[in-house]
């Protein structure tokens, strides 16, 4: 098996198979040896493409983001490498625009696009498993506590993120809270 941060190549039955990935998923697999991807066939006029992801969640978004006109596998992949399958779910469900906007690739109209499309499937999705991510309400109670201090949104919202992306949302809301308005 062969690791590049865009892609994989494996070997099964002496046929290497080219498979692009996402960073999130290089992130994953790269110290293992004994990995499982979960992978999407895309046909195309002039290619046949393998995608592959560490996660079947990820795969699912994948899935969601190239259902969206205007939206292609690579664009997804790059998509998918800036924003974890969760923190992109997140940013879609709470319309955040400039998150999605934050993607190299990623215009205002293809943002409203991802929202306007992807926000009922995805509310659905979460309304089905139960609730809402533990990490998504830490992160919306730290940011209300946050405003009532008196932090702007967006100045709140990134030193959020910098310290759950920092500390691997392994903190208590306190804590995140504490951290978070040292970096704001």
């Amino acid at each position: 098996m062969h690791k590049e941060p865009s892609h994989v190549v494996i070997d099964v039955h002496g046929v290497g198979y080219h498979i692009n990935i996402s960073l999130n998923t290089y992130s994953e697999i790269k110290d293992r040896e004994d990995i499982r991807i979960a992978t999407y066939y895309h046909v195309r006029e002039d290619a046949h493409v393998l995608y592959g992801f560490a996660s079947a969640e990820e795969k699912q978004m994948f899935q969601y983001l190239i259902s969206v006109n205007g939206v292609g596998p690579n664009t997804a992949m790059v998509v998918l490498s800036f924003l974890p399958p969760a923190e992109l779910k997140a940013a879609i469900v709470r319309e955040d625009a400039a998150t999605l906007q934050a993607v190299k690739g990623i215009g205002g109209k293809t943002a409203q696009r991802l929202i306007l499309e992807l926000k009922d499937k995805l509310k659905k999705e979460a309304d089905d498993t139960g609730a809402t991510p533990v990490y998504n309400k830490m992160r919306s109670e730290a940011l209300t506590a946050l405003m009532t201090l008196g932090i702007a949104r967006t100045a709140a919202e990134k030193s959020i993120d910098v310290v759950l992306k920092k500390s691997g949302n392994s903190l208590t809301l306190e804590d995140l809270v504490k951290q978070a308005l040292k970096n704001a």
